[in-house]
């Protein structure tokens, strides 16, 4: 636990609360209106014809364009997981778990979506499996898909981050993609973590001199490999995995 006594906001009444909690309220606000302008811009992009690729799905093969589903949008979470590895990265595993909502919410809005990794097909079904996932995951190993499309660099390091497809008469197009720092807006943790006293926890944050501060990323692993709470340290979430810190 993080040493509250020497790192915390200073202590006013309630009503001093509430009127720095107010004086906070305009700037959120032009952020919310910040992000529908880019929102709207987005929107407006124009699109670009993409290859129907085949990839290796948990059936057999599959078109770029049969992953869409019958649906007109399709959106790609490219997962970086090369051949060579044994497990997906734990960075792209955050995402697959903060950054994907269930895809009941999808369907109204005619949109599917899946995973694209450049690993072996039996290599993404057995780490969905231990991860406990349900979104489909095909198999670029057999395409240049990845490569063609900058989500495999030329020296062969793998690269993350999100694509999104309009089919029009059974083309598909490119309309968006988005990399790096462009991910954290699906990313419900870092939406939550931003909305706390110590935030990310990462030296590149503004914040008071005493906080909580180191490297980008260190606390982020696989789900199942966080220490997990041993009997007798919590009274009321024994067994629970501990988020970080």
């Amino acid at each position: 636990m993080i040493d509250t006594n020497a790192a915390h906001p200073p202590i006013v009444d309630r009503a001093a609360w509430t009127q720095a909690r107010k004086a906070l309220l305009p700037l959120e606000k032009i952020a919310t209106r910040l992000h529908d302008v880019v929102a709207a811009e987005r929107r407006r992009l124009p699109m670009t014809p993409v290859a129907n690729d085949t990839f290796m799905g948990d059936n057999g093969p599959v078109t770029l364009i049969d992953l869409f589903a019958g649906r007109s949008q399709l959106i790609v979470h490219h997962f970086m997981f090369s051949p060579a590895w044994d497990q997906g990265c734990p960075f792209c595993s955050d995402d697959a778990d903060n950054a994907i909502p269930h895809l009941a919410h999808l369907g109204p809005y005619d949109i599917s979506l899946v995973r694209i990794s450049r690993a072996p097909i039996e290599k993404l079904q057995a780490y969905s499996t231990r991860m406990g996932w349900t979104v489909p995951w095909v198999s670029a190993h057999d395409t240049t898909y990845n490569q063609d499309w900058g989500w495999t660099d030329s020296e062969g390091g793998e690269v993350s981050g999100f694509s999104v497809y309009l089919q029009v008469n059974g083309v598909p197009y490119l309309t968006y993609e988005t990399r790096g720092r462009g991910i954290e807006s699906l990313s419900s943790i870092a939406g939550h973590l931003d909305l706390t006293p110590y935030g990310r926890q990462e030296a590149w944050q503004d914040v008071p001199d005493v906080w909580p501060q180191g490297d980008v990323f260190t606390k982020i692993k696989r789900h199942d490999e966080y220490e997990r709470v041993a009997p007798g340290d919590a009274s009321c979430c024994q067994g629970l995995v501990r988020s970080s810190g």
